[in-house]
């Protein structure tokens, strides 16, 4: 299905990027994969074979992007599809989150975003694909939540300019965007357990769907825009369960 892609999936160790990867593999594609710990990465990269080659690489450091491109230069030569899946959620409202929150969230999500693309575009040739993971949260006004929401939105906006100047190219340039999905953080940055439940529970509540979605259904979302929506670029998907569509369920009898 994937035979002879080359792909780098960054922020591939755990959630969606993770499964995404596991498909890319299972469909003979041949994979980078980043995340920050140097162990995840490890475990990722020799649990999923030979095809999968895992870097440790933090997209808020130059020296770690530069070197991401450079290893995907070594090990692929060129990149059929970026997916550029980090990202940092840390919830607080506006009136208390902090100057490190707000610089972090940023860093990782907007400015690691931009530059991850920057240094890696020469690799990717005439006709490639990008994909960003973007939020439901860049225009659902989420409290709490407004430096990542924030910063989603400047992703969105990325993926616009960067569709519009690689036309010229044919790379095509789209974003998935998820609501309440079922991964080992639930979205949040180092939040704890019994958060994490809570908003596990507060999720089936606020999808129409009354469900969390699975990695394994975002993960087709990315794939979809990455190989088979030729006629697609600058879009956004939105996998959210019919969240972000304000749908009103039936009422159960």
């Amino acid at each position: 299905m994937y035979e002879g892609k080359k792909v780098v999936v960054v922020g591939g160790t755990h959630g969606i990027g993770r499964t995404t990867v596991e498909l890319l593999v299972r469909g003979g594609a041949e994979v980078v994969l980043t995340g920050r710990s140097e162990e995840t990465v490890a475990a990722a990269a020799q649990e999923l074979g030979e095809r999968a080659h895992g870097l440790r690489s933090d997209v808020t450091s130059m020296t770690d992007v530069d070197a991401l491109a450079a290893f995907a230069r070594e090990r692929l030569g060129s990149v059929d599809f970026l997916f550029v899946n980090a990202g940092c959620a840390i919830g607080a409202p506006i009136a208390q989150t902090s100057e490190e929150v707000y610089d972090r969230t940023f860093a990782v999500n907007a400015k690691g975003v931009f530059f991850t693309v920057q240094r890696l575009l020469p690799l990717i040739p005439d006709g490639g694909s990008i994909v960003v993971t973007t939020s439901i949260a860049n225009e659902s006004g989420v409290p709490a939540m407004g430096a990542y929401a924030g910063s989603k939105a400047a992703a969105r906006a990325f993926v616009k300019v960067l569709a519009a100047e690689l036309l010229p190219r044919r790379i095509r340039v789209n974003a998935m965007s998820p609501g309440f999905i079922e991964t080992p953080s639930m979205g949040l940055t180092d939040a704890p357990a019994e958060l994490r439940a809570a908003l596990a529970g507060m999720g089936d509540q606020l999808t129409p769907m009354r469900r969390h979605g699975t990695p394994e259904e975002a993960a087709n979302a990315v794939l979809f825009l990455a190989f088979y929506a030729t006629f697609t670029t600058g879009a956004e998907i939105v996998v959210d369960g019919g969240r972000s569509q304000r749908l009103t369920p039936p009422q159960q009898q």
